[in-house]
């Protein structure tokens, strides 16, 4: 049976490689070759100690990592199809959700796949089966009931790396926002999501995408996958600047739909503000513990502003952003998203590079993976 090497996260900054114990696998379960590991910014809050990983069964040192994609090593002889009913065969590139759903509590039942309390039962260190659950890893173990999707061939491997969770979390955010046709959307941070977030837009019909960053390199990728204009907060330094520009954009009225997408709550405010009457602010970004803002409540209430929480997607996500991705393959360039890769030997160096706080715009990768 096949034993595995893992980037094993032992503490903030640093991670060792090891061998993994072989994995069985069980009626219903899947055993994927992991082909690539994306660097998203929650990883990075773990990195630096600013979060610690969330483990529901044993403690210890633990496989960060959760947008991956890769191949099927071996199947168990009950799954014959994906998902969606496609064949899949050992081989077969895939991508698949990160969680996992019990499809038993109320809100399973509710059809709110991507609420369910105990999606991440399964959480482990290295310590207890099935060993390898995480991305930075070279196997990763999909548990019986899992939801996994075959990758169209026309796809390239920097293309799909991202798909489970930078793009299919923005695909997402935007449907549940309610979003139309002509909408202005404004997108604060241009990293892996931000990146996404502005071809979805774009492809979903948004009239006008305004993207917010102040590294050089990300607001020009962005321009070329969806966004008509961009502020760059080097030039435009104060919330109240940036504001009135997204103000200026929009005639005056602020934007259909704001998307938080940098991962830090003081841009919190600031996005509520460029929010139209009756508009949406969706938050993604702010994901760890005690993100805490101050808000004057009374212009989100005679606003009537919508604050809308995306954590997760409904699986059926996948599929649609697998088409999105294929579709456009050849109008943006969101294959450059994934700008730089790594060996999982030099996963250390990887997240060194990936580090973007405090470096402006010598901040020069937009998304790093690791090819374990």
């Amino acid at each position: 049976m096949t034993k595995g090497k893992a980037a094993v996260f032992v503490k903030p900054y640093q991670f060792e490689i090891r061998e993994l114990p072989p994995v069985p696998v069980e009626p219903g379960g899947i055993r994927v070759k992991v082909t690539s590991g994306g660097i998203c910014g929650s990883d990075l809050h773990f990195w630096r100690g600013e979060i610690e990983p969330i483990l529901t069964g044993k403690q210890g040192p633990v496989i960060l990592g959760h947008e991956m994609a890769g191949l099927v090593d071996t199947l168990a002889s009950d799954i014959t199809t994906d998902s969606m009913g496609q064949p899949l065969k050992e081989g077969d590139r895939v991508v698949f959700t990160y969680f996992f759903p019990c499809r038993r509590c109320y809100n399973c039942l509710r059809g709110e796949l991507n609420h369910c309390p105990t999606r991440f039962r399964f959480r482990a260190s290295i310590e207890e089966f099935p060993y390898c659950n995480g991305g930075f890893s070279e196997y990763y173990y999909l548990f019986p009931g899992h939801f996994v999707f075959k990758v169209p061939d026309e796809l390239p491997e920097s293309a799909i790396a991202a798909v489970n969770c930078a793009a299919s979390q923005v695909v997402y955010g935007l449907q549940i926002s309610g979003m139309q046709m002509g909408d202005n959307v404004v997108i604060q941070g241009a990293g892996g999501l931000g990146i996404n977030a502005a071809a979805a837009a774009k492809e979903m019909g948004a009239g006008q995408v305004i993207a917010i960053d102040g590294v050089s390199s990300r607001l020009d990728l962005i321009k070329k996958c969806g966004a008509d204009e961009t502020i760059d907060i080097r030039e435009y330094e104060s919330a109240e600047s940036r504001i009135e520009q997204v103000k200026a954009l929009t005639n005056g009225r602020g934007a259909d739909i704001v998307m938080e997408l940098v991962g830090y709550p003081q841009v919190v405010p600031e996005g509520i503000e460029m929010v139209r009457k009756g508009g949406a602010f969706v938050e993604i970004g702010n994901i760890w513990p005690d993100s805490k803002v101050t808000l004057d409540i009374s212009k989100v209430l005679w606003g009537q502003v919508r604050i809308i929480p995306a954590t997760h997607y409904d699986p059926y996500i996948l599929p649609v952003t697998l088409d999105l991705l294929t579709r456009t393959r050849d109008k943006y360039p969101l294959t450059d998203v994934m700008s730089h890769s790594f060996p999982l030997e030099k996963i250390n160096e990887a997240f060194e590079q990936a580090e973007w706080t405090g470096r402006g715009d010598s901040a020069k990768i937009t998304r790093a993976f690791v090819t374990p």
